[in-house]
């Protein structure tokens, strides 16, 4: 390794260290990875200036020569936008984050959760510093979301929410873009903010600033609170098959009639049972 930096971690990629999980989570949402012929290539993000102390951290984790440079173009969006890119040719390190999960090319629908054993608050952190947002909406509530065309990166979000909040989402892709998002309000950003970006946490400071903000939101006098739908299970599914009316099964499982009356009317018409839907 001709090209490693002596000062640089031991391990690069380590994704149970978290400072790595979190730029191997940043990298595989808004990172490139590159391949040329004669085994060339490049791992680069850009970003926009203001975030360049991010990248001077990737820089100091990276045990192989990196450079953090900056630009300045015109884009679709501004008339000058001005830009700092961190970027590394080293093969080996291309290699190894390949072989994470990172593809070369397109990626942004096929990127998955590591396989390997991983710093879970930490890479969930890097892909919302990447591409999502925290803060508060238009109406002053508090807001954590995550925009991503990959099904496999919005599922384990909201797997891995649930578990911290308890929270359920359920992910659908808009028909406009074909992108999943996927937002979390009130109480339950509160929450997952605060676990995510904790004290002392490598992150975005600008969203690290965000979510602490977050810490100081108290809901409204008179702000009612929505209760989660409950989900049928498929053992209720057969029972109220099994009964086959609404007013039983409200009384069997706990429900609404109404509730009931609806759900049999369902199953019936699409030939069985459902499973958590």
């Amino acid at each position: 390794m001709a090209d490693q930096d002596p000062s640089a971690p031991a391990r690069f990629m380590d994704l149970q260290d978290p400072r790595y999980a979190y730029m191997f989570g940043f990298l595989q949402a808004d990172g490139h990875l590159s391949q040329q012929s004669r085994q060339r290539g490049r791992l680069t993000v850009e970003l926009n200036v203001r975030d360049i102390a991010l990248l001077h951290e990737f820089q100091q984790l990276t045990p192989y020569n990196s450079s953090v440079t900056e630009r300045t173009r015109s884009t679709n969006f501004a008339a000058s936008s001005h830009s700092a890119i961190w970027s590394t040719y080293s093969q080996e390190a291309r290699t190894i984050v390949n072989e994470l999960g990172i593809p070369y090319g397109r990626k942004s629908r096929t990127i998955t959760p590591p396989r390997v054993d991983f710093s879970r608050p930490d890479y969930v952190r890097g892909v919302i510093d990447a591409d999502g947002s925290v803060g508060y909406t238009s109406q002053g509530l508090p807001f954590v979301s995550l925009t991503t065309a990959s099904t496999a990166i919005g599922a384990y979000l909201c797997h891995y929410a649930k578990k911290i909040t308890g929270a359920e989402r359920t992910i659908k892709r808009n028909t406009r873009d074909g992108i999943y998002n996927i937002i979390y309000t009130n109480e339950t950003a509160v929450g997952l903010a605060s676990h995510l970006y904790y004290d002392g946490c490598l992150s975005l400071d600008r969203k690290r600033t965000s979510a602490e903000s977050l810490k100081e939101w108290t809901r409204p006098t008179g702000m009612a609170r929505v209760t989660p739908r409950r989900r049928w299970t498929l053992a209720e599914d057969l029972k109220l098959l099994e009964l086959g009316e609404a007013a039983a099964g409200a009384i069997e499982l706990g429900r609404t009639e109404g509730g009931c009356r609806q759900r049999l009317t369902r199953l019936r018409t699409s030939g069985g049972p459902w499973l958590q839907s």
